[in-house]
């Protein structure tokens, strides 16, 4: 069976990816900085296919390692999920007034730490049939939105790298996508005191992920809701 490496799996988007891909009977190499929620995902998903919980921080390159590794032995990987952000400060500041120490770790969590995984993992992901990367972006990405100039600028830099990525490996599919609002703790800390329960579950951003990888769809930025290349 395929393998998938997936960061911030613990919670959100993540972890319904893999539940999603555990139903499928992906091999799944998980990622998180909190321990206890990874080994409950990891516990939770054992049953159903091979899981291999580590706990750590995206920014450190031992772990990273440890990521690919632990994909290797599994006999991939195959695809390799960026979901793992950093919201920054919240309330988000506007740029004038951003701690620029904040700003350094915003860009090392979404941007950085992206490309250092993808370049561990590239030569096993050539080996693969289908090799796929597959990094989560944010419409904070394309819109300028108020009070957003940390994170969004970050997913810009994010998109702008995988096409640019896409480009340079075209054997590769090279997926950036727009999951949509969602109700997870990272929306709960963008709009804090605020009530987002009418936001979708994460969940609902799923089945139009897992048809970017039925079909192969070309490299591309998408919307997860709506599986359209858009750009």
């Amino acid at each position: 069976m395929p393998t998938a490496i997936i960061t911030g799996a613990s919670r959100g988007l993540g972890l319904a990816l893999a539940r999603a891909l555990a139903d499928r009977g992906w091999n799944l190499v998980l990622d998180a900085r909190g321990g206890d929620a990874l080994q409950a995902a990891a516990e939770e998903l054992s049953p159903k296919t091979q899981v291999v919980a580590v706990t750590g921080d995206v920014t450190d390159h031992g772990h990273r390692a440890e990521l690919v590794e632990a994909a290797r032995a599994l006999g991939g990987p195959d695809l390799l999920v960026n979901n793992a952000s950093l919201l920054g400060p919240s309330p988000q500041p506007k740029l004038a007034d951003y701690p620029l120490d904040d700003f350094r770790a915003v860009y090392e969590v979404n941007v950085t730490a992206p490309l250092a995984l993808i370049q561990l993992a590239m030569p096993l992901l050539a080996q693969s049939p289908q090799g796929r990367i597959l990094n989560v972006t944010s419409d904070a990405g394309v819109e300028g939105y108020e009070g957003w100039g940390g994170y969004g600028s970050s997913k810009a830099a994010l998109e702008q790298l995988s096409k640019v990525l896409a480009a340079e490996h075209p054997g590769l599919r090279v997926w950036w996508v727009d999951p949509g609002d969602m109700n997870t703790k990272m929306h709960e800390e963008a709009y804090p005191g605020e009530d987002i329960s009418d936001r979708p579950p994460p969940e609902d951003s799923v089945p139009g992920i897992l048809k970017l990888i039925d079909e192969d769809a070309p490299s591309g930025r998408y919307q997860a809701r709506t599986p359209e290349a858009v750009g």
